[in-house]
């Protein structure tokens, strides 16, 4: 089965599925999941919990997928991805884990791992909108359509998190 080129092709799919094809699932997991495990890797930095996060928003998929309209498939996938990687990282925090890099270890200061570790530290909803749009691609427009933001919101979060960064990747006892 070839990609889906238009939305009556994805709408199909998504009905399809909805009434338990799993062909039609396959093919939409196929189109989709690589994106979506890039993005939860680059959110959570931990394999196992980026595979979870995926596998819980095809879950929510496939038991909402009758009911779904596909205008925007892929964005209301990267949604529910990201929601779950935001759960995730609030989890963390409240149960107080260090965060530690997939091997465990923890690169010394002035490596590159500051900007990482500084896109981490960033508040979850300025992070989201770095990750989205700074390393996905999205523009503001589909940011603003997968948070469920308005494009300004987009756009000031977006400062926002640069602002931070350069706050935080400055050198000791220099401010942008």
């Amino acid at each position: 089965m070839h990609a889906p080129d238009s939305a009556q092709n994805m709408n199909d799919l998504c009905q399809r599925c909805g009434a338990g094809d799993e062909k039609a699932f396959s093919e939409i997991y196929r189109l989709f999941s690589q994106p979506l495990y890039g993005t939860a890797l680059r959110m959570l930095r931990r394999s196992d919990e980026a595979e979870d996060a995926v596998q819980d928003a095809f879950l929510t998929f496939y038991n909402q997928a009758a009911t779904l309209r596909a205008a925007n498939l892929g964005g209301w996938l990267h949604r529910v991805t990201v929601n779950r990687c935001i759960d995730q990282i609030r989890r963390r925090q409240r149960r107080g884990e260090v965060e530690l890099f997939e091997d465990g270890a923890r690169p010394a200061r002035g490596q590159l791992f500051d900007l990482e570790r500084a896109i981490q530290e960033l508040p979850d909803r300025a992070k989201t909108v770095f990750m989205l749009h700074d390393v996905e691609g999205f523009k503001h427009r589909e940011v603003a359509e997968m948070l469920e933001i308005s494009e300004g919101t987009s756009k000031s979060q977006l400062f926002r998190a640069r602002e931070m960064l350069r706050e935080a990747l400055a050198p000791q006892g220099e401010s942008s």
